[in-house]
């Protein structure tokens, strides 16, 4: 391995054109020496589903889950999709996946009532199982995470005043409502928003915040114990419509954390559309420079403790300084973002559109 390849771990960052250029902190591979970066290069899918949920494993293997019941599968870094949607779902909308490997995989589709379900494949998608399937019609389920390849929570819209919890304990095999006891009120209009699979998230064995808007103020609220007990913060983030609020969180560890959001109505203005904790929510502070526009998901980048990308419908926007600065790389619409320990960043979003943040190696 290069002295180069050892030791960078800053990025490089210009526009060109509508080109995000990025270099990763990623170290080199054995005979590999990193050189200047490509940008946001698209992949083709073959449909035109839109594509709210994704899950990058690493660098060759990324899940994507959208519109009428449509699930894509990647084992060759993108260069092709294997469309592995589950028969029958059709009906469904898929607004979040959480996959393990390039076997083992769950989504989550949303909706009032039944239309919210969950579904796991342990075989690259040629079967599926639903594992859960809401029977609540005051229920109406927005995203999951999971602490580890066992531990997972989805969360519910409120019901009777209090946002609903769904916990597995095997790998989203069977699940089942925790006590609403140590979940604090919502508040009136208070919902969250099932734009990029980052309403609800984790970092570690115990920890998970979930985003809010609609409400008067937009809140996090943060559980240490898996999702047993909760406390509620105000964030910045502008609120006060049920169009409002922060729609994508984003964690490096149990401290720091950034928020984004805004109004997603085309014809609205989102100022303050993010926001920074580094107390574990305990607080948070509005960014400096927030990005222009409204944005639905947010996604640190590996090996590096200050840089992450936001996206939505306008753009892509780059912080490396944790989230107090960010400005605007690429003009491109996307919906979500996640990034590998191995130093691969995936976006999705509408009319099929899914990309790779390219770097030639």
């Amino acid at each position: 391995m290069t002295s180069m390849g050892k030791t960078r771990r800053m990025m490089s960052v210009g526009l060109i054109g509508a080109a995000l250029a990025l270099t990763l902190a990623a170290p080199a591979r054995a005979g590999e020496t990193p050189t200047a970066a490509a940008g946001w290069q698209l992949t083709p899918t073959g449909t035109d589903a839109r594509f709210r949920g994704l899950a990058p494993v690493d660098r060759r293997t990324a899940w994507a889950a959208g519109s009428k019941g449509t699930v894509l599968r990647t084992t060759d870094g993108g260069r092709s999709w294997r469309n592995v949607s589950p028969a029958g779902a059709g009906d469904l909308e898929f607004r979040d996946v959480e996959a393990f490997d390039a076997r083992r995989a769950v989504v989550l589709a949303i909706g009032e009532g039944e239309a919210s379900r969950v579904l796991r494949t342990e075989d690259g998608g040629a079967t599926w199982t639903e594992s859960f399937r809401n029977t609540d019609a005051r229920a109406f389920y927005d995203c999951m995470t999971f602490f580890d390849h066992r531990h997972g929570l989805a969360m519910s819209d409120p019901v009777d005043g209090k946002y609903r919890i769904l916990s597995t304990r095997d790998g989203g095999r069977s699940w089942q409502v925790l006590p609403s006891a140590g979940m604090p009120d919502a508040l009136p209009g208070e919902a969250g928003f099932a734009a990029s699979g980052q309403c609800l998230v984790s970092a570690g064995p115990r920890d998970v915040w979930l985003a809010t808007g609609g409400g008067a103020t937009a809140r996090v609220l943060h559980s240490a114990d898996r999702g047993l007990t909760w406390t509620a913060t105000d964030t910045p983030v502008p609120a006060g419509d049920p169009a409002r609020g922060v729609f994508g969180l984003a964690f490096r560890d149990r401290a720091h954390g950034i928020a984004v959001g805004g109004d997603y109505r085309k014809d609205q203005q989102s100022p303050r559309a993010g926001a920074v904790t580094t107390d574990g929510g305990r607080t948070w502070h509005g960014s400096a420079t927030p990005p222009p526009a409204y944005r639905s998901g947010v996604a640190w980048l590996p090996h590096g403790k200050a840089a992450a990308l936001a996206v939505g419908p306008t753009g892509t926007d780059l912080t490396t300084d944790g989230g107090r600065t960010w400005r605007t790389v690429d003009t491109g619409s996307y919906d979500t973002v996640g990034c590998t320990p191995d130093g691969s960043c995936w976006a999705s979003g509408e009319k099929g559109r899914i990309a790779r943040l390219a770097t030639k190696v």
